[in-house]
């Protein structure tokens, strides 16, 4: 664990030099946060209006919503829904933008040799190295959430929903499906990266992580499919076994010997 300890305090201090990095941490979350509490205040007196109950009800899917929910406020609920994956960009796009500079990064900077002779194992420096891309992104993507409770609280009247928001859905998708998402960013980044010489064609290949969940999120908002609880649990078992695979492979595919010479 200390060598571990070593490679992400080491990871830390090279990675947040990088002003995109930084930029990615600290607005990336924000931006997302922001958008669904623009949504919250533009329809922040639709409760109030009653005549809106029953074409709502008839519109709406009501399998996110519970009893105490009327028609317009389980409209609120419906529309907010549509930026859930937004909240599932913030561990995608951080622990890409840090992890495709891990190993290129370090070895234009002249720094991967010294590090791959010492003793360390393949295994502590790629746990190492993947935690301290997934830290920061669970750790934004928390904060995030946090903060769009915080602000929702204060923009709409009715608490049931927020309580709404608090259900096993969203718990699942922020808590759960959000990290399983950070670590196969991770993975494939480190893989990628080990492959490639430069670290912007590490990012951008790695990136296509993220045209599924824009796909969820432009499929949604047509109203093809709704991301309902069903949906957001048989994403959160595909995803372990997603990330026990890419582990698998990342280990499998770094080769120390290979990564020095053919990068000389």
């Amino acid at each position: 664990m200390d060598k571990i300890k070593i490679i992400i305090r080491k990871e830390w201090a090279e990675v947040f030099k990088n002003k995109m990095v930084i930029f990615t941490v600290a607005f990336l979350p924000l931006i997302m946060t922001a958008l669904p509490l623009i949504s919250l205040f533009s329809t922040r007196d639709v409760g109030s209006n009653n005549s809106l109950n029953t074409e709502m009800s008839q519109s709406i899917t009501k399998s996110m919503c519970s009893i105490n929910l009327n028609g317009s406020e389980c409209f609120q609920v419906y529309l907010v829904s549509q930026f859930m994956m937004m909240f599932m960009l913030i561990p995608l796009a951080i622990p890409i933008t840090i992890a495709a500079y891990s190993i290129v990064g370090e070895k234009n900077n002249r720094s991967l040799e010294p590090l791959l002779a010492t003793p360390i194992t393949t295994m502590e420096l790629l746990v190492g190295k993947s935690l301290a891309a997934v830290i920061p992104a669970v750790i934004a993507t928390f904060g995030s959430f946090l903060l769009f409770i915080l602000g929702a609280w204060l923009i709409i009247t009715s608490k049931d929903v927020i309580l709404a928001f608090l259900d096993l859905r969203w718990i699942i998708a922020i808590f759960i499906v959000g990290p399983l998402l950070a670590i196969l960013a991770v993975n494939l980044s480190l893989m990628i990266s080990s492959r490639v010489n430069d670290p912007r064609a590490a990012e951008q290949i790695s990136m296509v992580l993220i045209v599924p969940v824009l796909g969820l999120f432009f499929g949604q908002m047509a109203g093809l499919f709704v991301i309902n609880i069903e949906i957001i649990s048989i994403t959160a078992f595909i995803l372990v076994l997603f990330d026990l695979l890419i582990v698998f492979m990342a280990i499998k595919v770094f080769d120390r010997e290979a990564i020095l010479t053919r990068w000389k």
